[in-house]
């Protein structure tokens, strides 16, 4: 029989978002519900070392700080429930006892007052085994998370966009060499970016191109470097890299939320300049789910408590941050 669980905050996603939603909430006496989908921790849980989260003297591991999160979600008094929402009912607003209504995949129906939809967006992935297996080892999504650990060293970039070009000028910083490999004869990438790409010493390209395999060795396998593939002519090779950065773009997990609330193109939610407020009042939007810009684990801690204040203040009849 499906349980009816009510709750004057419900939190969906369990990134740093929707932890940090939950921990601010919980301490506001706002007895919150966190309902974690199906990936607990988010993108950091497959994140090895991170080194730029505010507090560590040392590298952490993703995974033990997204615990650490969970742990102090629930300590200051936050529910947390293994589930995953796939209808919401929000658009209409609230019920006639100020609830909207949501159901998880099973069965479970949630009764809140607000919500904070902090579900996240999932990085595109070229779809190689190899790629897959070596997953924290030296194949990243993210340059500003990873770029540090190739100081000296030789990368490869994967696209043709802004995102890709972008990464590739923030690794020269670190790396003594930076190969961007794109599978068309010409990029996507705005013509600022462009100029700057062809102009910098430390960047080659490689036309028509396409990633066949990522290579590996050593005990633990890391990156030791790519095959590619002439486009053209079929035509393989092989380059020597230490690290390979995958940029073509990311997915939006909205989910059952995207025909409730107002979103961009893309599917990214939209939120008021500023804060975190999505076209629906008293349902809110924190982390990646609406920050295609950042994507780091800090800011989405940030919009999260964010939310959790600006929920706060709806609850009370009070205008949000940004109204006043």
């Amino acid at each position: 029989m499906p349980d009816i669980h009510h709750t004057d905050l419900l939190v969906v996603g369990a990134g740093p978002a929707g932890y940090t939603a939950a921990i601010y909430a919980a301490r506001a006496s706002m007895k919150p519900i966190l309902v974690t989908g199906l990936q607990p921790g988010g993108q950091l849980t497959i994140t090895t070392e991170i080194e730029n989260f505010p507090g560590f003297a040392a590298p952490v591991q993703g995974p033990w700080l997204m615990e650490q999160m969970r742990e102090q979600a629930e300590h200051v008094g936050t529910r947390i429930i293994y589930d995953l929402i796939t209808e919401a009912s929000l658009r209409d607003g609230q019920d006639s006892e100020g609830y909207f209504h949501l159901r998880g995949d099973s069965g479970d129906e949630f009764l809140a007052k607000t919500v904070v939809i902090a579900t996240g967006a999932q990085a595109k992935w070229l779809g190689l085994d190899s790629e897959r297996r070596l997953q924290g080892g030296g194949v990243s999504a993210c340059a500003t998370c990873d770029g540090f650990f190739y100081r000296g060293k030789t990368v490869a970039v994967i696209g043709g966009g802004n995102t890709a070009v972008e990464e590739a000028l923030y690794l020269t910083h670190h790396a003594d060499r930076v190969h961007l490999i794109h599978r068309r004869d010409t990029l996507r990438a705005e013509r600022i970016l462009q100029d700057r790409l062809f102009a910098h010493p430390k960047i080659e390209i490689h036309w028509n191109r396409a990633v066949e395999e990522i290579l590996g060795s050593g005990t633990p396998e890391v990156v030791s470097g790519i095959k590619i593939r002439n486009t053209e002519n079929s035509a393989e090779e092989e380059l020597k890299v230490d690290g390979v950065f995958v940029a073509i773009g990311h997915h939006p997990n909205t989910g059952p939320f995207r025909n409730q609330v107002e979103c961009d193109d893309e599917g990214y939610i939209l939120t008021e300049t500023g804060g975190t407020q999505t076209s629906i009042p008293g349902v809110f939007a924190a982390g990646d789910i609406q920050d295609k810009i950042f994507r780091q684990a800090v800011t989405a801690a940030g919009t999260g408590c964010m939310a959790a204040l600006e929920a706060e203040r709806y609850l009370a009849g009070i205008p949000t941050l940004t109204e006043t």
